[in-house]
């Protein structure tokens, strides 16, 4: 674990970068070439449009099929789990696919691990770093969406206010849908432009906000749809209960700012238990490298670094369940 010659490390590090640079290299092709094929299938549905909507077709996107690949869709038909990493690849924005996505997990996760292997010669700690290159684009991919789905939240207020002032100055639902995705800023623009424009080729309007509320799994929006669903089946107000409930999320998003100044104390003292014991063992084999080669080396202490390290996992997410009140 400890003195290590400069070429093993050296060794690990190349390996660690050709595995790397090689996997962006292939998600970029592949992603390429599925960019282009999807261009090449846009444009011959677009010439044989005519043929198409005259034969009764239902629509340019209705006919439009996925991108995977037909291994990936018999893996999906039998995996829910696919469908849902589908979802959140939806949701995050991004323009991945599942077969970029599985190459970079399978990459950084052949990169880590080796590189682990070769550096501390250790199988569960190469064993530990694979599954956390593993991860890594997952939690990319969760973080993107937590930071859109945010931003859609703190910009639906105003784009609810701008829908009711549409429906009060006569215009049809659907045309407050195109004005919200004209004025306003992504995501929600690109969300309002998708489901206005499902519905404008072909897609019941029912079904095109429903869509939406799936794709934005946001309560604010579920009740927004609901909202705009029963008042198409039993009429009523529209405008004034949109302003309602522009006033209610902007109340909701006082009391959440609240609570976050109330639980701050707790969440930087869980922020602190998790950086304190790696902070200080690593400063202890910074100084005294000898002393702490036993922990590393020894059966009895890598048992030991094992249940400090899910107990130290257990802790921090207990802690964050705790300071994390849901509004």
């Amino acid at each position: 674990m400890v003195d290590l010659p400069t070429s093993t490390l050296v060794s690990a590090g190349l390996i660690f970068l050709a595995v790397a640079l090689g996997t962006v290299s292939l998600a970029l092709f592949l992603e390429l070439a599925q960019e282009r094929n999807r261009q090449r299938k846009v444009l011959d549905q677009l010439r044989s449009f005519d043929e198409t909507l005259s034969e009764g077709s239902q629509g340019l996107f209705r006919g439009a099929k996925s991108a995977r690949s037909r291994m990936l869709q018999g893996i999906a038909a039998r995996t829910p789990a696919f469908a849902d990493l589908e979802l959140l690849l939806q949701q995050a924005g991004t323009s991945w696919t599942m077969e970029v996505f599985l190459i970079a997990s399978v990459g950084l996760s052949a990169a880590l691990g080796i590189s682990t292997l070769i550096i501390s010669r250790l199988w569960p700690a190469a064993v530990v770093a694979a599954v956390f290159g593993a991860m890594l684009p997952y939690l990319r991919v969760r973080g993107i969406r937590k930071r859109r789905l945010g931003a859609f939240e703190a910009g639906l207020p105003e784009a609810i206010d701008l829908l009711g002032r549409a429906i009060r100055a006569g215009h049809p639902l659907s045309s407050g849908l195109k004005m919200v995705a004209d004025e306003t800023q992504e995501p929600i623009a690109g969300e309002f432009r998708r489901a206005f424009e499902e519905q404008r080729f072909g897609l019941p309007f029912d079904d095109a906000i429903v869509a939406m509320a799936d794709r934005i799994t946001l309560i604010d929006v579920r009740i927004l749809v609901t909202a705009i669903l029963i008042q198409r089946e039993v009429g009523g107000n529209l405008a004034e209960v949109l302003d309602n409930l522009a006033s209610v999320i902007r109340a909701r998003f006082t009391i959440r700012r609240q609570l976050r100044t109330y639980t701050a104390q707790g969440r930087i003292s869980g922020y602190v238990l998790a950086v304190l014991p790696i902070a200080v063992g690593t400063i202890i084999f910074l100084l005294n490298p000898a002393y702490m080669k036993v922990l590393f080396t020894n059966q009895i202490g890598q048992f030991m670094l094992i249940v400090a390290a899910v107990m130290q996992i257990m802790g921090y997410i207990w802690i964050r369940k705790i300071v994390n009140i849901e509004i």
